[in-house]
């Protein structure tokens, strides 16, 4: 009798550890976004950026699609993934068309706006707009969207970007974060930016900033990756190839990528 109750006390205790075992397993894989941001470990899923022209780009991310600053007609789009959201940085009519966002199919799509973007847009588009202040953060699927400043120096009132009226985003999912900067200059916010994958960076006078400045804030936040766009100025395009030189000499490690923005750019 003595070794039958041993039998099943020891039974009773390897139990006890399995289910413990289990227990602790399944706490490890709960909620792995943790209570309010992503703290998974970087994953390697391929953002592909497909340009449109000049600010405007279809983003493929995995299984998503996004668009940035979606202008041009549905014609620009022929042909692509309907967006699971869309982002817009500002009110001008280079980022910000209307009868473009109304020729797409916005059926469960959330458009991700600063309130200056919002109070242009037509009523009826507010059940699909979600407005989002510089330094605030929104959830959409398994992404994180960040509201980053863009504004022009010195900060003024009547400048073509005055601080708080337009967004720059730092879009993350598992790890991996995508900066798309907007109309800015080489602020402060830009260059204390961390771990970022893929930049998107303007430089076109006199709207954004010079090709050196935006080589001195890419070097300040060094991402890995960063493709210059909304290149074309005033007086032209800027010299995106003295841009990729700069920064190559000043880091090595970051890698330039130039897409096909404009079309119908005659290269140098």
């Amino acid at each position: 009798m003595k070794y039958l109750f041993t039998l099943l006390a020891a039974g009773i205790l390897f139990a006890g550890c399995k289910d413990e075992g289990k227990e602790k397993e399944g706490t490890m894989t709960e909620n792995p976004y943790g209570e309010a941001k992503n703290v998974l470990k970087a994953d390697s899923v391929e953002i592909d950026i497909q340009p449109i022209s000049h600010a405007t780009a279809v983003v493929n991310w995995g299984d998503a699609t996004f668009y940035i600053d979606p202008v041009g007609g549905a014609e620009a789009f022929e042909g692509k993934e309907k967006p699971d959201f869309i982002l817009i940085t500002d009110i001008h009519g280079d980022h910000m068309n209307a009868e473009t966002l109304q020729a797409i199919d916005l059926e469960g799509v959330h458009i991700i706006v600063p309130q200056a973007v919002k109070d242009e847009l037509p009523e009826e588009m507010n059940d699909v707009v979600r407005t989002l202040e510089n330094g605030s953060t929104t959830r959409v699927l398994d992404f994180y969207i960040e509201a980053i400043p863009m504004y022009n120096l010195p900060e003024d009132p009547e400048a073509f970007h005055p601080k708080g009226r337009g967004n720059g985003y730092v879009v993350e999912k598992n790890g991996q974060r995508l900066y798309i900067a907007g109309d800015t200059e080489n602020i402060p916010e830009m260059k204390e930016l961390e771990n970022i994958e893929i930049a998107l960076i303007p430089m076109n006078l006199p709207y954004t900033m010079t090709v050196d400045e935006a080589a001195d804030g890419v070097l300040a936040f060094a991402p890995k990756k960063v493709i210059p766009f909304h290149f074309r100025g005033q007086d032209g395009f800027a010299d995106v190839e003295k841009f990729k030189k700069l920064v190559n000499e000043g880091n090595k490690d970051i890698e330039v990528e130039m897409l096909e923005w404009y079309p119908d750019r005659e290269e140098k």
